[in-house]
C-alpha cells in the first residue's frame, strides 16, 4: 500500500480536530482585533513570487507550465498575494486594513520535523498604517492568540529585530548588504562558524571588522544594550530608530505582552521584501523551529501594483504549532461526543428519526444505533460508552430521557421533546463540550 507524498499528510480525525481548534481560536482572536478574513488563489504567476520574495524562494516552489503555456506555482506564501489584492482596491478600502486569512501552502523544502511541503498557515496583516502602533497592534494580536491556545511567556518568547537599523549598521561597511541579510538569516539554522565563513564570503576584506562587531550585537537582548552598542556608530537616523524602538516596546507593555518580548537582531527573516521590524516566535526552551514570523514590508504593493501602501503582517505555520500544543497537552479535544443518544428498536425507528431531526435543527447532536436489531440494552451500553449525557429510550406509548451522569429519568412525548430539549440542550451541550 502507498502512503502520501514526502512532505505531504494524512490528517485524521483528531488531527483534525486540533486544526479546527486551532483556526476557530485564530478567527476568534483576530475578529476581536477586528480583522477581516480574506482568501486568494492556489496557484499564482510564477513572477509573483520570484521577482518579489527574492531569490530564497525560488528553489522552494512547486512550479510547472499551465496548458495555456503560462509559468505559475502553488502559492508558498500568502504576502504577494495579499500586497496584490490590497494594492489593486487601495483608493476604495478604509484604512488601516486589517486582513487575516487561513490557506494551504506548498514550499518544496526537505520534510523534517517541523516542516512539510504541505501545511496550513494563518496570516494577519495591517496595510496603509506607517506608524510603529500598527507593529504592536499586529504583535498584540499575535501574541494574544498565542496566549489564548495556552502559551504563555514562560513557555514562548518573541524576538523582535529590525531591518532598517540593519541597513543603516551595513552603510557602515562596504559590502552586498541583501548578501550579508542572507547570511545571518542562518545564524541558528547551522553552526555558528558556517555562519562566520558565509560572511566572509560576502564581505571580504570588511568581514573581519564586522564580525567583532556582530559578536556584540548577538549579546544584545535588551534596548538599553542596543543603545550601548549603537553609540559607536552615532547618527541622527539611529536615534530616530531608538525612539521608535523605545515607543513599540512601551506599546506591547501597555497591551499586558511585554513578558513575551525579547531584543535579538540576529533576527532578520530571509525574505527579501522586508523593511522594518521584524520578529519570530520560538520556546523559551530554544528547542524546535520558530512558529511564527512576520514584520514590517512597505515597498511590496508598490512594486507589485504601483500602489504605495505600507504594511506589516505575520504568518503561523500549523506543524509546529500543533507539535507544541500537543507537547504541552493543551488541546482540550477528544472524539465527538453526542449530546443525545437515541435508543430504538424497528417499531420507533420513524418516530426517532422524526426526534433527531428535530433535535439536530436546534443545534444538538444526536446519535443512534445504525443496527436497528441490536438489543435495547446493548444500545443503552454503547450510550454509555458513547460520553453521552442523555439518553432517550423507548418507554411504553411515550419515551424516557434518562441522564446517563445520575441515571435519573423522566417521561417525555415525543411530540413535546423537542421543546423540552430546547429547555436542556444547551445546558447539555455546555457540560459535554
Amino acid at each position: 500500500m502507498r502512503g502520501t507524498l514526502p512532505g505531504f499528510r494524512d490528517l485524521y480525525p483528531e488531527d483534525c480536530a486540533l486544526r479546527r481548534h486551532i483556526v476557530d481560536t485564530f478567527l476568534a482572536i483576530m475578529g476581536r482585533f477586528l480583522f477581516e478574513e480574506y482568501d486568494g488563489p492556489l496557484l499564482e504567476p510564477l513572477e509573483l513570487f520570484t521577482d518579489k520574495s527574492g531569490p530564497e524562494i525560488a528553489e522552494q516552489l512547486f512550479q510547472f507550465e499551465d496548458r495555456g503555456g503560462r509559468r505559475v506555482a502553488l502559492r508558498p506564501e500568502m504576502t504577494p498575494t495579499l500586497a496584490r489584492m490590497a494594492g489593486s482596491r487601495a483608493q476604495t478600502l478604509r484604512r488601516p486594513i486589517r486582513w487575516c486569512a487561513v490557506g494551504e501552502q506548498f514550499r518544496y523544502e526537505r520534510p523534517q520535523k517541523g516542516r512539510l511541503r504541505s501545511f496550513l498557515q494563518l496570516n494577519g496583516d495591517i496595510l496603509g498604517e506607517q506608524s510603529y502602533r500598527a507593529d504592536g497592534e499586529l504583535i498584540g494580536a499575535l501574541l494574544s492568540l498565542l496566549a489564548a491556545l495556552g502559551l504563555g511567556p514562560d513557555d514562548i518568547c518573541l524576538r523582535l529585530s529590525d531591518r532598517k537599523i540593519w541597513q543603516l549598521l551595513l552603510g557602515h561597511f562596504p559590502c552586498d548588504g541583501a548578501a550579508v541579510l542572507r547570511a545571518i538569516d542562518r545564524y541558528g539554522k547551522e553552526p555558528v562558524a558556517v555562519t562566520e565563513e558565509r560572511l566572509r564570503n560576502v564581505m571580504g576584506h570588511s568581514a573581519e571588522q564586522f564580525l567583532a562587531h556582530w559578536e556584540q550585537l548577538r549579546a544584545c537582548d535588551s534596548l538599553t544594550a542596543l543603545k550601548t552598542f549603537f553609540r559607536k556608530f552615532p547618527s541622527q537616523a539611529l536615534d530616530e530608530r531608538m525612539a521608535d524602538w523605545t515607543e513599540l516596546l512601551q506599546f506591547l507593555t501597555d497591551l499586558g505582552l511585554g513578558e513575551y518580548v525579547t531584543v535579538d537582531l540576529s533576527v532578520v527573516r530571509g525574505l527579501a521584501y522586508y523593511t522594518g521590524f521584524v520578529f519570530e516566535v520560538f520556546e523559551r526552551s530554544g528547542a524546535g523551529r520558530a512558529l511564527a514570523g512576520g514584520g514590517r514590508y512597505d515597498d511590496l504593493t508598490e512594486k507589485l501594483v504601483g500602489t504605495a501602501l505600507p504594511a506589516c503582517g505575520f504568518a503561523i505555520g500549523d506543524v509546529v504549532l500543533a507539535n507544541i500544543l500537543r507537547g504541552k497537552n493543551l488541546f482540550p479535544g477528544g472524539q465527538a461526543v453526542p449530546d443525545l443518544w437515541i435508543v430504538c428498536d424497528r417499531e420507533r425507528q420513524s418516530a426517532a428519526l422524526a426526534i433527531a431531526t428535530a433535535v439536530r435543527r436546534i443545534g444538538g447532536r444526536v446519535v443512534y444505533e445504525l443496527r436497528s436489531e441490536l438489543p435495547l440494552d446493548k444500545q443503552l451500553r454503547q450510550a454509555d460508552r458513547s460520553g453521552a449525557r442523555f439518553a432517550l429510550l423507548p418507554a411504553d406509548r411515550d419515551w424516557l430521557l434518562k441522564n446517563l451522569s445520575t441515571g435519573e429519568t423522566s417521561p417525555s412525548r415525543a411530540e413535546d421533546f423537542p421543546v423540552l430539549w430546547t429547555k436542556i440542550g444547551e445546558f447539555a451541550r455546555l457540560e459535554v463540550r
